[in-house]
């Protein structure tokens, strides 16, 4: 396992994704940093094992002049999830994720996103399918990006994704979750791990996606684009360990009136 510092939370409750254990449910991005620098301190300040890294748009080998992101985020020490980030089309995408696998000597775990428009960058789905099919029949592990649909999250499941990430709003909106019934519908349905992706703007977003029972939460412009993105990552995972201990531990029914923390009955006058 890729253990990048001691995490609160227990080992005993650990993210499995294709195989691998890991103890953070906090994956982050790499992108929209300052420098590589607070690339490496907010990463580490999240306490996240699992980085994505947009193949089209950081160097992590292929320009030998320009700095590396793999000086910072060494993949001994992370489990890197090469993205398709700005690809537009299955064949876009098919091909960086093989050119992912090439620079990472074989690497096959992999974040496929296939956008629709670059108004919304909601996923086209049609061609994320044709993506999922190609990729899968070539032994990769995709976690794939889609909509709040829980059809079209069953569909992916059945395909062979290794794990689904919904949106909970479009990306880098910061708006939180806006469907947690879909949300929670995918999840209730699910027997691979549900990672929200896209849409948290702050730490009690986060904690609303994992008190949904969803296994983990990925996010960057939420840390990347804070006033200080290491306190700011630290915040979420904090929020993101409190969520997951609160789905687990059952909260308590929603009522319309009160109910009394010291009830009369019993007691003595």
């Amino acid at each position: 396992m890729n253990a990048v510092s001691e995490i609160a939370t227990p080992i005993h409750d650990p993210l499995v994704i294709a195989g691998r254990v890991f103890r953070s449910r906090l994956l982050t991005g790499t992108g929209k940093f300052k420098d590589l620098d607070e690339t490496r301190r907010a990463t580490e300040a999240a306490g996240a094992e699992i980085v994505t890294v947009a193949i089209r748009r950081s160097n992590i080998g292929q320009h030998a002049d320009e700095p590396n992101l793999l000086d910072v985020l060494p993949p001994h020490r992370y489990t890197l999830l090469p993205n398709t980030a700005g690809c537009y089309t299955a064949d876009d995408a098919i091909r960086t994720c093989r050119l992912a696998r090439e620079l990472l000597d074989g690497h096959t775990l992999v974040k496929l996103e296939v956008l629709g428009d670059p108004t919304t960058l909601f996923p086209d789905i049609v061609q994320t399918i044709a993506a999922v099919e190609v990729l899968v029949a070539e032994g990769f592990e995709v976690m794939v990006y889609t909509t709040d649909d829980p059809i079209a999250a069953r569909r992916f499941e059945e395909l062979g994704c290794v794990a689904v990430m919904p949106l909970a709003a479009p990306i880098g909106s910061g708006l939180g979750v806006r469907n947690p019934y879909n949300i929670r519908t995918i999840v209730e349905n699910a027997r691979v791990p549900i990672l929200v992706d896209a849409g948290v703007g702050t730490a009690s977003d986060a904690a609303i996606v994992m008190e949904l029972g969803c296994d983990g939460v990925l996010m960057n412009t939420a840390i990347a684009g804070a006033k200080d993105p290491v306190l700011m990552a630290g915040a979420m995972r904090k929020a993101v360990e409190a969520g997951r201990e609160a789905f687990l531990a059952g909260r308590i029914p929603r009522r319309r009136f009160a109910s009394a923390s010291s009830p009369l009955d019993g007691t003595f006058f």
